[in-house]
């Protein structure tokens, strides 16, 4: 492992949106954020962890890979009463759930935002490459 390249994906001056060693993908935490405004989706928990979860959903394909192949979550939401309702949300786009560690935290980026959560993930190529 020593030898594999190390690939970044959606450079900015500050992080990338992922980085590619060998066959593993490490995502960087993802908020609620709108693709197109680049605002946090209007809505509760639940429009957020949908958010979340499909900007996900694109990074992996990005990276050439699929929620299928993610092996480990940390979610970090701003109100651990949320819990229940994300895992409705979050849940739904696993068919196989990958680990995962869930924590509360005081503040999310852009605190001036209604952020109410954060994911990052690991995950592996996809196995047709």
């Amino acid at each position: 492992m020593a030898s594999a390249k190390k690939e970044a994906i959606g450079k900015s001056k500050v992080f990338s949106k992922a980085i590619i060693f060998g066959d593993l993908i490490f995502l960087s935490g993802i908020g609620p954020h709108d693709p197109e405004t680049g605002k946090p989706v209007e809505g509760g928990i639940k429009e957020q962890t949908k958010r979340v979860m499909e900007s996900m959903k694109a990074a992996l394909e990005e990276a050439g890979s699929s929620l299928e192949n993610v092996l480990k979550c940390t979610v970090f939401l701003t109100d651990m009463n949320h819990y229940y309702e994300m895992n409705e949300v979050y849940s739904s786009y696993f068919k196989v759930p990958p680990a995962r560690t869930c924590v509360q935290v005081s503040k999310l980026p852009r605190p001036d935002e209604n952020v109410l959560i954060e994911i990052e993930a690991i995950a592996c190529k996809s196995k047709s490459e």
